[in-house]
């Protein structure tokens, strides 16, 4: 294999393994929260606002990430950025306090914000843009599979050893991995892009830069609407993820380690492809419509509604085999979602959109949904809390089947041909 050959398919296995020791972190809490709740005796609300302010403090720090992306090196901002979020990982030994935790959690979501923001952008420039569905598959291939790792890392260690032990598996390996990325070449901005952009970046300052380039991106509708349905998928889905675990240990009569077992091989299972085949599915359709990665994301959205039903409200045999469907359905999406944001950017402001992104979709989306279905669990229960999970993703699909129709034209798909000097945002 030559070393070009062998490049990029290097950085793509660095920059994956790096997502998933960011995601299994990111999972741990879910699969200890009654241990946490145990030891500072806090609610169900308290323990939700721990992932609420992680993702707030994430959401306020992507858009900062994303503009520096734009002016310097991609690969030296990622490299720092796994080195703060490994290291403030670690620091988990001295927690003590439900107060403490919280500001651990608002760290490791400033250092983890710099990763997500800028590493698409890097793995979009790896290979050619009609491959870009199934690369950012095997890419996000980390989330679910960083999610039941997460889960079954916290159930394991966590029943074991308490709940901070689980913490320290992502913290080693992460150091490791900055240090390959911080040495790794980066790619061409745009060098597989086919639709080449026609004008020039603004060279107004960073500030008056960054304003222009995210007001632009709000008035383009392929951005706006991908984001849109993200947001709500995001909120359906992060709401699930932080309680399911805690939902079947008290409302289905699992035990804690049974609970994070069945959902963490779940995820797992589901993700592993649905990532791959939601990639490779939204590729293939670009042969009949421009709109794939948005079709393909809200039919499976939708089909997905009456399966959710099924999977939260029943307690009989179709209980596990419905949240099996419904997670599958409802990651089905990760990249054909993302693909459909990097193509709907030129390569000048990529990771600002993907900034503008994360901003939009975790602020309406997961940094709400697990402290608004503790709140209701508080005064009701969790299956009523879980009914806001099941409108979101209604309204996401609706969203996604409207947006379909302003996706732009990129090679390879049935529209493809006569708007080459088409400008992206």
């Amino acid at each position: 294999m030559t070393q070009s050959r062998l490049y990029p398919r290097t950085a793509l296995a660095v920059l994956t393994a790096l997502n998933l020791l960011n995601y299994i972190d990111r999972t741990v809490l879910n699969a200890v929260q009654p241990l946490v709740q145990a030891e500072f005796h806090v609610t169900d609300a308290q323990v939700g606002r721990l992932t609420t302010v992680f993702l707030i403090c994430y959401t306020v720090a992507a858009p900062l990430m994303g503009p520096l992306a734009d002016r310097y090196s991609r690969r030296v901002i990622i490299a720092l950025g796994a080195f703060a979020w490994s290291g403030i990982t670690l620091l988990t030994a001295f927690v003590h306090t439900y107060q403490s935790l919280l500001i651990r959690h608002t760290l490791v979501g400033i250092g983890e914000a710099s990763f997500v923001t800028i590493s698409p952008t890097f793995v979009a420039d790896l290979f050619p843009e009609s491959k870009r569905g199934r690369v950012l598959g095997v890419f996000y291939l980390a989330i679910p599979v960083g999610f039941a790792l997460g889960y079954l890392i916290g159930g394991y260690f966590g029943t074991r050893y308490g709940w901070r032990a689980p913490f320290y598996v992502a913290g080693v390996p992460g150091f490791l991995l900055a240090t390959v990325m911080l040495f790794s070449p980066e790619p061409e901005r745009g060098q597989f892009d086919s639709i080449r952009e026609t004008v020039a970046q603004a060279s107004g300052g960073f500030f008056r830069d960054t304003i222009a380039n995210v007001l632009r991106l709000i008035r383009n509708p392929a951005f706006l609407t991908a984001t849109l349905g993200m947001a709500m998928m995001t909120f359906a889905q992060g709401g699930l993820l932080v309680w399911m675990p805690t939902f079947l240990s008290r409302m289905r009569g699992y035990t804690l380690l049974q609970a994070n077992k069945l959902f963490g091989a779940i995820i797992a299972i589901d993700g592993t492809i649905a990532s791959l085949l939601g990639g490779w599915l939204g590729d293939r359709l670009l042969s009949r419509t421009k709109g794939a990665y948005y079709l393909v994301s809200a039919a499976s959205m939708g089909i997905g509604i009456p399966v959710m039903m099924i999977a939260l409200f029943s307690r009989g045999p179709t209980m596990v085999p419905g949240i099996a469907i419904a997670g599958f359905l409802l990651l089905l999406n990760t990249a054909p979602l993302n693909a459909a944001i990097l193509n709907s950017a030129g390569a000048h402001i990529r990771a600002t959109a993907i900034a503008l992104n994360l901003f939009i979709i975790h602020f309406l989306g997961d940094a709400l949904s697990p402290w608004l279905i503790g709140k209701v669990s508080d005064r009701s229960s969790l299956e009523a809390g879980f009914i806001t999970t099941v409108i979101a993703t209604a309204i996401s699909s609706a969203i996604l089947f409207y947006g379909s129709r302003f996706a732009p034209p990129i090679a390879g798909s049935a529209q493809y041909g006569v708007t080459h000097s088409e400008v992206k945002a």
